[in-house]
């Protein structure tokens, strides 16, 4: 199942855990207004790939207690620095998802009765901070590097909770839960302190303090994330469709001069200008030729092709071929169709369609991992430059008296999302994006079927 939030300014995180399974296929589309024009002229495909779409792959586990039973053979001396690192940094970058999610749910849940949901995540949060915290490593660089992430670990806790007192609704119920909050957050602060985890200095400077812990999730991150090369495909074949459109061109040229030699025999005046028409046209008309062929070769082919490496062992664990291109809608399938529910004041849309297949060898994964966590960042800021600045006015008739509202222009722009894996079991998803030009006002999920099974099972092919 696949999860969008909300980041930064224009940015959506889509993320997806992939389970036990070698081959996969994410279809992505993205319908945006016809009324921002954009098009491929305006941005192309390979811009928007490089500038809007960034991947990120980790390993991930539902073994929660797997890390916990490496710690304590860590303290006995008995597990390899490698894997200790590797055991730890996924315990912490599990446990950090998991309270930021929960606590954006708890911010973004219209529901004001939330007191048991969040007594329930902080009991959660500080019996894992526990159970890390019960088998210190006596190795010095072990310890340096437990240190490090209980360090991040104590001040990320801290600083989602104080989130949470500072965004919750004003309330009885909140007025109960506050004190708990606050007991965490001063007893993490004062555990970071009795550990001499951070100089007095960076203590009493947040952006130092804050670059620091942006270091740490970094570290923390390192050993879990999958490295990645992309290679752009077709790079052979735009060579020969380049010598292939210059030599056709040319045999019309050619042709061209020779009947305008018999007609206009020697060199004249009018023969120079008819010579200068025809060398103009042969340029006009040699780049479109070219975009045409190529447009025909690659049609329906991969752009590019990613390969996966273990950080720790540098073996090639997956590989991805990706398309990215503009579509129309008579080219969508019958189930994109339905779920976006067409009509004609759609018609004007601009769909843009993300497609990738991977393909992962769990046999090739560390020891006790055998699911990897997708995570698609889409950066919405090329779309957001083509909408208008300023707002609107609204006018109401309140009691008999007119009154002015200026209200922000928004757009809507829908992301559907369709993931077919090797038993070829599709499941789709919907979201509304609201958006303005100087950020995503809202994420709104809209309900869809369940997912169809197959009934007969068919590997995916990710072979170009």
């Amino acid at each position: 199942m696949i999860t969008v939030d909300k980041k930064d300014g224009h940015k959506l995180k889509i993320s997806h855990v992939i389970h036990e399974t070698t081959n996969r296929q994410l279809d992505m589309y993205i319908f945006i207004p016809g009324e921002l024009g954009l098009n491929a002229n305006i941005i192309s495909e390979e811009e928007f790939y490089h500038n809007a779409i960034h991947g990120k792959r980790t390993y991930f586990s539902d073994i929660n207690h797997l890390p916990l039973v490496h710690s304590r053979l860590a303290s006995r001396g008995k597990l390899s620095i490698e894997q200790y690192r590797l055991s730890l940094s996924l315990y912490a970058y599990q446990y950090a998802l998991a309270l930021e999610k929960t606590t954006q749910q708890l911010l973004g849940d219209s529901n004001e009765s939330k007191q048991e949901e969040i007594e329930e995540a902080a009991q959660l949060a500080v019996r894992i901070l526990k159970r890390l915290r019960r088998n210190i490593p006596t190795d010095k660089k072990l310890l340096k590097y437990y240190e490090n992430i209980d360090n991040y670990l104590s001040w990320f806790t801290e600083q989602r909770f104080l989130q949470l007192i500072a965004h919750l609704p004003r309330g009885a119920e909140y007025n109960e839960i506050k004190p708990q909050l606050l007991e965490i957050c001063q007893k993490e602060a004062q555990h970071r302190i009795d550990n001499n985890y951070n100089s007095a200095r960076a203590m009493q400077d947040p952006t130092r303090m804050s670059n620091k812990m942006r270091l740490l999730r970094r570290l923390i991150e390192y050993p879990v994330t999958m490295k990645e090369k992309t290679v752009e495909l077709g790079k052979n074949t735009r060579k020969i469709v380049t010598g292939a459109a210059a030599g056709i061109v040319m045999i019309f040229v050619t042709l061209m001069l020779i009947k305008a030699r018999g007609m206009l025999g020697d060199i004249t005046a009018s023969f120079i200008l008819v010579l200068s028409v025809i060398y103009a046209a042969r340029e006009v008309f040699k780049d479109d030729l070219k975009t045409m062929l190529w447009r025909w070769m690659r049609k329906g082919k991969a752009r590019w092709r990613k390969q996966f490496f273990d950080a720790n062992t540098g073996h090639v664990i997956g590989r991805q071929l990706e398309w990215l291109e503009f579509v129309n809608y008579d080219s969508l399938v019958d189930d994109i169709r339905k779920t976006r529910k067409h009509n004609v004041s759609h018609r004007e849309e601009t769909i843009l369609h993300y497609k990738s297949t991977t393909r992962m060898s769990p046999t090739k994964f560390l020891s006790g991992y055998e699911q990897t966590r997708e995570s698609i960042i889409l950066d919405l800021r090329s779309v957001a430059t083509l909408m208008e600045k300023g707002s609107q006015r609204l006018y109401q008739l309140n009691d008999g008296q007119v009154t002015k509202e200026s209200v922000e222009k928004r757009h809507l722009i829908n992301l559907i999302t369709q993931e077919t894996d090797e038993d070829k079991t599709v499941r789709t998803q919907r979201w509304k994006i609201i958006m303005s030009r100087s950020k995503i006002v809202d994420i709104e999920p809209i309900i869809t079927p369940e997912p169809k099974k197959p009934k007969h099972k068919t590997a995916i092919s990710v072979d170009n």
